[in-house]
């Protein structure tokens, strides 16, 4: 099986290890929220993972460092989206800070 250039950057295979995460926190979610902050969530977390891929396919730098801002963007993107959660009680303080450490 071909390995192809992304999948051996540490930069991917760290948030392919947080998505675990991130499902794993929403699966505890209340169902009313599957359509909204849990969808959000995942396909924020998502979103990392697929422009650093992405952007190891471009050709030139200037597009390289634009697809890992766009993942950058997504990943403060989640982290505003689990403060919310944190908020209305749906993970723990606790679990908030052990995923910004992840995300650090």
């Amino acid at each position: 099986m071909k390995i192809y250039s992304f999948e051996k950057l540490n930069t991917w295979q760290l948030p392919r290890q947080l998505v675990k995460h991130i499902y794993f926190l929403t699966k505890a979610f209340p169902n009313e929220e599957k359509f909204g902050i849990t969808s959000k969530l995942r396909r924020a977390m998502i979103s990392v993972s697929c422009n650093i891929a992405e952007g190891t396919t471009r050709t030139t730098f200037k597009d390289q460092v634009r697809f890992l801002e766009i993942a950058y963007s997504s990943l403060m993107k989640v982290l505003n989206c689990l403060i919310h959660p944190c908020d209305l009680e749906y993970i723990l303080e606790s679990e908030l800070v052990e995923t910004r450490l992840k995300i650090d």
